[in-house]
């Protein structure tokens, strides 16, 4: 079974539980109730019952209190929402997408350095991808 895409709102939990490792629905909550002063702690707890269900995140007891963990990687998740957004908005093209979020947003210098190794590591695999024998 594929990971389901998380809403928006799934996401920001998700976000939390794989900067902390593990958190309650309070510790969950008050990160969230800073970006989002009308959130109630019962909308946080619904949603992370939710996400159970969905299999985006696990619980175990520790006293009265639920510890959430989440069952999705960030690698996994994140990627699959950005080849998503790749395809709905530029139908692919990562050099449309590019030139516009590099408009929109300028990178650090740690960032651009960041990109241009990624660039170096797309063309060997390019390239290693057309020579007779090589490895796919």
């Amino acid at each position: 079974m594929t990971d389901p895409n998380p809403t928006e709102r799934e996401l920001q939990v998700l976000k939390v539980l794989w900067q902390h490792g593990e958190a309650t629905v309070r510790e969950v909550w008050k990160v969230l109730s800073t970006v989002d002063s009308e959130l109630a702690y019962t909308t946080a707890l619904s949603l992370m019952q939710v996400m159970e269900q969905k299999g985006l995140v696990k619980h175990r007891a520790d006293g009265k209190a639920y510890v959430y963990t989440a069952l999705v990687r960030q690698q996994n998740v994140l990627g699959k929402l950005a080849s998503g957004f790749l395809q709905r908005v530029f139908d692919g093209a990562v050099d449309e997408y590019l030139v516009h979020a590099l408009a929109a947003q300028r990178p650090s210098d740690a960032e651009l350095d960041r990109m241009e190794q990624m660039i170096a590591e797309a063309r060997e695999r390019t390239k290693s991808k057309r020579k007779p024998g090589g490895a796919s």
